[in-house]
């Protein structure tokens, strides 16, 4: 396995980095936030990896941190998302704030990446959940907790399998203290 290459940048672009190591020039597949570390062409570069092996070909990928790598690692461990998927989820944002989507359960983040649906997004938080609450300490993922019962209702909604306009629909004008009776509304009103 290529754990990491280390060596000079030949070509940068929005996709992939060209490294030359030892006299051989490495084309690694990147994510938009590692892209943001690697230096312009000329500028030395150490990127983490990881050799795909398929029938079609080799596809070498590059990281800027080993947590990005990780994260990688688990992403493409998730059924239905394979390494173009789970690099484009990466692009998505920092290591940092992909954990706290995965810990928070925000599905509609993930949804948002080309090549994910619902349900990829949602199984990639049941998958994940749990690893991810494991992999570092408190300090360093926050799940942002609220007490709102919209965005209570909100999550409710997206759970049962409505996308999101349709739940600013369903919610608009719908009438209730708790989460619980909003949602009876908006199922009403589904109807």
């Amino acid at each position: 396995m290529i754990a990491s290459v280390r060596g000079e940048v030949l070509v940068r672009r929005p996709d992939h980095v060209v490294v030359e190591a030892a006299g051989v020039g490495y084309r690694l597949a990147v994510s938009a936030i590692t892209l943001r570390s690697v230096p312009r062409v000329g500028e030395q570069v150490t990127l983490h990896s990881h050799l795909v092996m398929r029938d079609d070909g080799m596809y070498l990928f590059g990281f800027a941190s080993e947590d990005e790598r990780e994260l990688f690692h688990m992403l493409n461990a998730v059924q239905s998302v394979g390494p173009k998927v789970a690099l484009a989820v990466l692009s998505s944002g920092t290591t940092r704030e992909l954990m706290n989507a995965i810990a928070g359960g925000d599905s509609a983040r993930f949804q948002a990446v080309p090549g994910i649906g619902k349900r990829t997004a949602e199984r990639i938080i049941v998958e994940l959940r749990e690893k991810v609450a494991g992999a570092g300490t408190a300090d360093e993922i926050v799940i942002t907790k609220t007490d709102d019962p919209v965005a209570l209702a909100r999550q409710g909604l997206l759970g049962l399998g409505y996308d999101a306009r349709e739940i600013d629909v369903l919610l608009d004008g719908a009438e209730g203290q708790t989460p619980e009776e909003l949602i009876a509304e908006a199922l009403r009103a589904a109807r």
